[in-house]
C-alpha cells in the first residue's frame, strides 16, 4: 500500500506564523492551520509544497527543515510540515476564510485543525 502525503507549510516572518482558517469541508470550516495540500503521486514534498502555496497563497518558498512529527490521517495517509522561507508575492488568501499573523503567545488559543496541534511546541520554540 503506498502512503499518501499532505503537507503543510510554516511561514514565520517577524516572530509571527502565517495561520490559515479553512473555508471547507464544513466539519473542518473555521478552524486554523498550517497552508499546505496534498502531493501527487511521485512529487517530492517539496516540490508539492511550493506548488500548494503558491496556488493557495500566491507566494514563492523555499523549503528548509521538516518538522516532527508526522501525522497520520487515515490509514493510508501522512501529514508532514516544513519550515519554509517566502521568497516572493503578497500572501492573499486565495484558498482560505482568512489568514492571520499569530505570535507563540497566541498559538494555543486558536482553534486548530487536531492534526496540527501536534507541531505546535516546535513551532513556539521557533517563534
Amino acid at each position: 500500500m503506498s502512503v499518501r502525503i499532505v503537507v503543510a507549510g510554516a511561514l514565520i516572518e517577524d516572530s509571527a506564523l502565517l495561520v490559515a482558517q479553512r473555508d471547507r469541508p464544513p466539519e473542518l470550516a473555521g478552524l486554523w492551520e498550517l497552508p499546505g495540500g496534498k502531493a501527487m503521486p511521485g512529487e517530492p514534498d517539496a516540490d508539492a509544497l511550493v506548488r500548494e502555496l503558491h496556488e493557495e497563497l500566491g507566494i514563492e518558498v523555499t523549503v528548509g527543515e521538516r518538522l516532527e512529527p508526522d501525522i497520520p490521517l487515515a490509514e493510508d495517509v501522512v501529514l508532514r510540515a516544513y519550515l519554509v522561507t517566502r521568497t516572493g508575492g503578497e500572501v492573499k488568501p486565495i484558498d482560505h476564510r482568512q489568514l492571520r499573523w499569530a505570535s507563540a503567545a497566541e498559538l494555543d488559543g486558536l482553534a486548530w485543525v487536531p492534526a496540527d496541534r501536534a507541531w505546535l511546541p516546535a513551532l513556539s520554540r521557533r517563534l
